[in-house]
């Protein structure tokens, strides 16, 4: 079934240079306004949720009042992070480029409204490490959140270019798109949980034309025994990772200085880095709990479930060569938001898939994101292509459930409850 809380795009990419120049500024008196509403609201939202536990039937009012107060904010959020360039009204009456539909008041039930708080704690974090940056444990260091990462670089090309890219706007709006239903389902709009994945979030995706294309093939159902024990089992192939690593820094290395020359990579240099990038993926696959099966130590085509497809060599422009290393650092700086927004899935993913022997197919799909987004930037780097990554969720074969027929049917046996 479609989430009630539904996001709308009719956004043509086009901005203006000179409101994108003072976007900050200008959208001060919204923000402002947004902090004073917001007041109001968590009085009514307490309100509401006395006449929710009392009659189990929205207050229509209140209801009413609090979904004004999300329309706006997303139209608010989208102006101030460039997904939308009007400047939006002081009361959300009229249709805005970036919207979304918020659903009648309606029944509720009374368990779900008394605990809502804590049944809402693992999406906010998911939404946080979306919006405003995640601490990720062992790497000491905080990602900024995706809608500010797609802000910041997204406002740089806007004033360059008189756009934004379609990548970008999808990123930030499935960011913001995930908020409105946390939002949603925190102040008690809907008792349906916020869906966390990327491609269900936007009606309209684009198929992915980049040589360096991911495909999933898992049917969402972990081992328990393999999940507890994932980083241990991991261990044999972060080792292996890290030698084939060091050799495929060479090998990158030689490979640049190969297309300068002659405008081509070599089919040696670039398979050899294809398979150390497939292998990668396998790896992170399986750390993440993206993937099941225990996976193989070589990077051969198919032979995962969550595999990477490498197109073969073309001709590379040699003047974006020259400067891919700092060509790649937006790239670079998406893919960390990304990472930070994939830990936190993974960890409430590892807790899901303990419980019901089965990874929720929104976090898994978030992952396969984050997996093709930065295996496409790693690729950028060492020269496999000169396509630049795509930052937005694509309708490719990200989506597709069923048990591959190479692996072997007790490849996804659960362990008993």
């Amino acid at each position: 079934m479609a989430h009630p809380v539904r996001l709308v795009v009719r956004d043509d990419l086009q901005r203006s240079r000179a409101t994108v120049f003072f976007r900050l500024l200008l959208a001060g008196p919204h923000l402002l306004q947004l902090m004073l509403w917001g007041v109001a609201v968590l009085l009514v939202v307490a309100a509401n949720w006395l006449v929710l536990l009392a009659r189990a039937t929205s207050w229509e009012r209140g209801h009413a009042f609090v979904a004004s107060f999300v329309r706006y904010a997303v139209h608010v959020y989208a102006y101030a992070a460039l997904l939308a360039n009007p400047y939006p009204a002081f009361r959300p009456g009229g249709a805005y480029p970036v919207d979304v539909e918020l659903p009648a008041p309606g029944p509720q039930r009374r368990w779900a409204v008394l605990l809502r708080l804590p049944l809402a704690l693992p999406a906010v974090l998911l939404m946080l490490a979306l919006d405003n940056g995640a601490w990720v444990s062992g790497v000491y260091r905080q990602y900024g959140g995706l809608l500010l990462t797609i802000a910041v670089l997204g406002w740089f090309v806007a004033l360059a270019q008189g756009r934004m890219p379609r990548g970008l706007r999808d990123a930030g709006a499935y960011a913001l798109g995930y908020a409105a239903q946390v939002y949603a389902y925190l102040f008690l709009l809907t008792d349906r949980y916020p869906d966390s994945d990327p491609l269900a979030m936007l009606d309209e995706l684009p198929t992915s034309e980049h040589p360096i294309a991911l495909t999933v093939e898992d049917d969402l159902r972990r081992s328990r025994a393999t999940v507890f024990f994932r980083p241990l089992l991991a261990i044999p192939h972060v080792v292996w990772l890290t030698i084939w690593g060091i050799a495929a820094t060479i090998a990158a290395i030689a490979n640049w200085f190969a297309v300068l020359f002659t405008g081509r990579a070599p089919a040696g240099l670039h398979r050899f880095l294809a398979e150390y990038l497939r292998y990668a993926t396998h790896v992170y696959a399986y750390v993440y709990l993206a993937a099941n099966p225990y996976p193989p130590f070589e990077g051969r085509p198919g032979s995962y479930p969550v595999d990477l497809g490498v197109a073969e060599p073309e001709r590379q422009n040699r003047w974006t060569a020259l400067f891919r290393l700092p060509l790649a650092l937006p790239a670079f700086l998406i893919a960390g938001s990304y990472g930070g927004v994939a830990f936190v899935a993974a960890v409430l993913g590892w807790f899901a898939s303990l419980a019901r022997g089965e990874m929720p197919r929104g976090l898994r799909n978030v992952l396969a994101l984050w997996l093709r987004y930065s295996q496409q930037t790693f690729g950028y780097l060492m020269l496999l292509t000169d396509r630049y990554p795509y930052s937005g969720p694509v309708a490719d074969a990200e989506a597709v459930e069923q048990p591959p027929a190479f692996l072997p049917p007790d490849a996804y046996a659960t362990t008993p409850a």
